[in-house]
């Protein structure tokens, strides 16, 4: 099941519009971490790589849409998700099946980053930075990806079966996906009268805050509550997606 939504993944053309829009946007997004790090910005002692991964939202919010809004809600739209429903093929089996292809090539993407650095390092040859080829920040970065990249696409796949329109799932996606990446960020800034804060959800609210996972893993700090919080998360969307499956067919 799953070598088939890979092939129906390869097939579509939004795949290609998304895979296309994401390598140009994040060759952009190299360079200009190439010039924030700069001699110009020398005093900051940033990693290209550092800076290159701290804007991983961006391509996150319109790649996420495009690889998961026809998953589910074309099946339906089309049909041909009660057909597929009535073969041995459990609910459960379609969305991991779904799922995993989305993912697979999500991180795929984002493995083919590398090759910005790499180039860039052999272009400037003797004169090139070795701060470009730091491997434990790459790394580091691309595990952030991936780890946060599976609650990132089955928010992506829930959405797409709340409805049978694709454009509806994507918006969905979209909002979704500005909504959990943005909250831990701006539930810690929470305050009521004056200046009144909520110190006893401090602790829970720093497993919203995204950009502080992706900080930690570029700096190599691996913690296990990330880990938590994102698989625990995927496995929650997925199950009840499941259920939304069952029910609507």
């Amino acid at each position: 099941m799953t070598r088939n939504e890979l092939r129906a993944l390869w097939i579509a053309p939004s795949t290609y519009v998304a895979a296309v829009l994401f390598l140009i946007i994040m060759g952009a997004l190299y360079l200009l971490a190439l010039e924030e790090t700069g001699p110009g910005h020398a005093p900051k002692m940033e990693l290209p790589s550092t800076v290159f991964f701290k804007m991983f939202w961006l391509p996150v919010f319109f790649m996420v849409p495009m690889l998961t809004m026809r998953s589910i809600a074309e099946e339906r739209r089309l049909g041909t998700l009660e057909a597929l429903m009535t073969t041995p093929i459990s609910a459960g089996s379609l969305v991991a099946s779904k799922f995993t292809a989305a993912y697979l090539f999500y991180c795929m993407l984002w493995v083919l980053t590398l090759i910005f650095p790499i180039l860039a390092n052999m272009a400037l040859g003797a004169r090139g930075d070795p701060r470009l080829l730091d491997w434990p920040s790459l790394m580091g970065g691309l595990c952030f990806v991936a780890v946060s990249g599976s609650l990132f696409v089955a928010i992506g796949i829930f959405a797409s079966s709340m409805t049978r329109t694709t454009l509806v799932a994507g918006m969905l996606s979209f909002s979704l996906l500005f909504i959990v990446i943005l909250s831990g960020g701006l539930l810690t800034r929470l305050t009521f009268g004056d200046g009144i804060d909520l110190p006893f959800f401090a602790e829970a609210l720093e497993y919203l805050k995204t950009f502080q996972h992706q900080e930690d893993f570029g700096r190599g700090i691996i913690d296990s509550r990330p880990f938590f919080f994102y698989f625990t998360n995927t496995l929650l969307l997925l199950g009840l997606t499941t259920l939304i499956v069952e029910s609507k067919t």
